[in-house]
């Protein structure tokens, strides 16, 4: 989503190089996704439902999501 909203900010990280990081966010598998430091997800999802998830998480704070040009 990062890349289809300038709104949205993504950074990923390798929770053997971050212990720290991975215990201040429980990561006991990968991927996790975490969202403002409240909403968590697990798991590998395709990428649409991984848009949905966002969206009934965030609901209308949400503006319309365009994909990224191929």
């Amino acid at each position: 989503m990062a890349f289809a909203n300038p709104n949205i900010t993504a950074l990923a990280v390798e929770a053997t190089e971050f212990p720290d990081l991975a215990r201040r966010y429980q990561v006991n598998g990968v991927p996790k996704t975490v969202v403002n430091d409240a909403i968590e997800i697990l798991g590998a999802l395709p990428q649409d439902a991984f848009v949905q998830q966002a969206l009934s998480t965030f609901g209308s704070r949400v503006s319309t999501l365009t994909p990224p040009e191929s």
